[in-house]
């Protein structure tokens, strides 16, 4: 399965594991590139940049095949140290970097000029524009679908996608709503050249979640996740789950909520609690409408090889059309 994407990673099929807070691990990111796709690791699930460089030394001895790390960088009252972040990630010889949040022009200037490659997902067509012209290489847009924060546009993959290819020069990933080798064969014929995956993979024998989270998105449907945040602009899609409706019942008083208010049922320490622990209600689990085309849980090989497959045959049986 060639595309531009594929050749620029250096990855047999273009599947790419998104980044994914306290999920991104060494065992899940190999797990993928030994399976033919984009492993990533998440820069800030580890407490500092040495834990990182570590995490890469310890991921890099599980597979010899390509794989990136992750740095989301978002606004904060007490910001992680982010170039650090990304001196560890460019002096461990990681030669793929995703990046998602604020797009600093200096930070990708110093990773091009070591080499890097740079994937950048967005959720509009106008902030990937921008990150073209700051430079990054690949473009990974997110739909509505998406797990975490698809943006304030609310405009789904199917519209987003082709709009997004049709005004950029640089290769396009799907990303959002993407779980099986039909919404793949659906991303290439809408011209993008790779999808990202999160939510399907934290469904895999490989990411190191509790079973019982695994377990929840087999059964759960695609109408079983929560947009939190709205009222504070700040949109999050999440699993449904006691903590996530709590937030939602306060959102929607008369007057709204403010954030110190609900901040106590966000927290991260939560959600790595309930990702970790397996009490499901315990933390926000941030998931995307895919959960509802889950229906197993495979190890990696097994579902990139699967995907290829449903997407030979999809786009087969389309053509059989004309």
């Amino acid at each position: 399965m060639r595309t531009r994407v594929s050749n620029m990673l250096g990855i047999r099929y273009p599947i790419v594991q998104g980044g994914m807070m306290w999920v991104g691990r060494a065992e899940l990111a190999a797990a993928v590139s030994n399976a033919g796709g984009l492993g990533v690791l998440t820069a800030l699930t580890q407490p500092s940049p040495q834990a990182l460089r570590d995490e890469i030394a310890r991921c890099r001895a599980m597979t010899d095949r390509p794989f990136g790390v992750n740095l989301t960088i978002l606004p904060s009252a007490n910001p992680p140290p982010y170039e650090a972040y990304l001196d560890a990630i460019i002096e461990s010889g990681v030669k793929i970097l995703e990046t998602a949040g604020n797009n600093p022009k200096e930070f990708i200037q110093k990773a091009k000029a070591a080499g890097v490659t740079i994937l950048h997902k967005c959720t509009s067509v106008r902030h990937a524009l921008s990150a073209q012209r700051n430079g990054v290489d690949i473009v990974s847009i997110d739909g509505f679908e998406c797990a975490g924060h698809p943006g304030e546009d609310d405009v789904p993959g199917l519209v987003l996608i082709p709009i997004a290819v049709a005004a950029l020069n640089i290769p396009v990933i799907a990303s959002g709503g993407i779980g099986d080798g039909r919404g793949m064969a659906a991303a290439l014929a809408l011209g993008a050249e790779g999808v990202n995956m999160g939510t399907r993979f934290c469904a895999t024998q490989e990411a190191p979640i509790h079973d019982n989270v695994k377990q929840m998105m087999v059964q759960l449907t695609e109408r079983d996740t929560n947009l939190i945040f709205r009222t504070l602009k700040n949109t999050g899609r999440v699993l449904r789950n006691k903590v996530s409706n709590e937030v939602v019942a306060k959102e929607r008083r008369p007057g709204g909520v403010e954030f110190a208010e609900i901040h106590p049922l966000v927290m991260g320490a939560r959600g790595r609690r309930a990702l970790e622990t397996g009490n499901i209600d315990d933390g926000l689990i941030w998931g995307g409408q895919v959960v509802g085309l889950i229906h197993d849980i495979p190890s990696c090989a097994e579902l990139l090889q699967r995907m290829a497959r449903e997407c030979r045959d999809s786009l087969a049986a389309a053509n059989t059309c004309f």
